[in-house]
């Protein structure tokens, strides 16, 4: 009876909060797997067409993975497709600032904000195919168009740059060339990089599958296991 429950719960919060457990591996590893899809939802709404992730979910399940004497690390699939900046910003320093071995890995695309979730982790990966598009801040809805709304949106993207800098091999100049970049986005300024060129540019860490994902997560665990034995 106390499986049944257990399994419902698992179903329950996987078609809720997009997470699952994975402790079936070899190695023993308690293992929590995190999707972040679509746009990154903050204080407002997305339309109900579109394919979100809530902030208000995301933060207390990665208080919960800290906190935890159980699960040793955290896998994160990325695919999205940018959102609310504040939002997403915060996830992001939620993770960086885990002491747990976290792996991210982006599947398709990983637009905007979806960078510094991606750099976020202590190791991360791209698949081949897999895209990340750099492009500067802009707003929607009603912009006053006084000096001082220019000025907050050029921190908000010196914010954003200096954690892609600080959690990558990119420099921050790099960073701002490629945002600017005028001939590579038809309808947009900004850059696309490849999965390749994404790990040329220092961006992220490697290539990689979700073989690879896992297999990297199990080294880091054995590694911090073993720092964790000789105190």
């Amino acid at each position: 009876m106390e499986e049944i429950e257990k399994k419902e719960q698992r179903q329950s919060e996987m078609k809720e909060t997009g997470s699952a457990d994975l402790d079936g591996n070899k190695n023993h590893h308690k293992i929590k797997l995190l999707t972040i899809i679509g746009e990154i939802e903050g204080h407002e709404s997305v339309s109900g067409s579109a394919k979100s992730t809530k902030y208000e979910h995301l933060l207390p399940m990665l208080a919960e993975v800290e906190d935890s004497d159980e699960i040793e690390g955290l896998l994160i699939l990325l695919h999205t497709l940018g959102g609310d900046v504040e939002a997403g910003l915060s996830i992001a320093e939620m993770i960086a600032s885990l002491s747990k071995p976290t792996v991210s890995l982006v599947l398709g695309g990983s637009h905007s904000i979806g960078g510094p979730l991606a750099v976020s982790a202590k190791y991360s990966f791209i698949v081949p195919s897999g895209t990340m598009i750099i492009h500067p801040v802009r707003s929607s809805g009603m912009f006053i168009g006084v000096e001082q709304s220019l000025r907050n949106m050029i921190r908000t993207q010196d914010r954003i740059t200096s954690f892609l800098a600080k959690h990558s091999k990119i420099s921050k100049e790099r960073l701002e060339e490629l945002m600017l970049n005028q001939t590579e986005l038809v309808k947009d300024v900004g850059t696309l990089l490849e999965g390749r060129e994404a790990v040329q540019e220092g961006l992220i860490d490697e290539v990689g599958g979700m073989s690879d994902a896992l297999r990297k997560l199990h080294e880091m665990i054995e590694g911090r296991a073993g720092i964790s034995n000789e105190f």
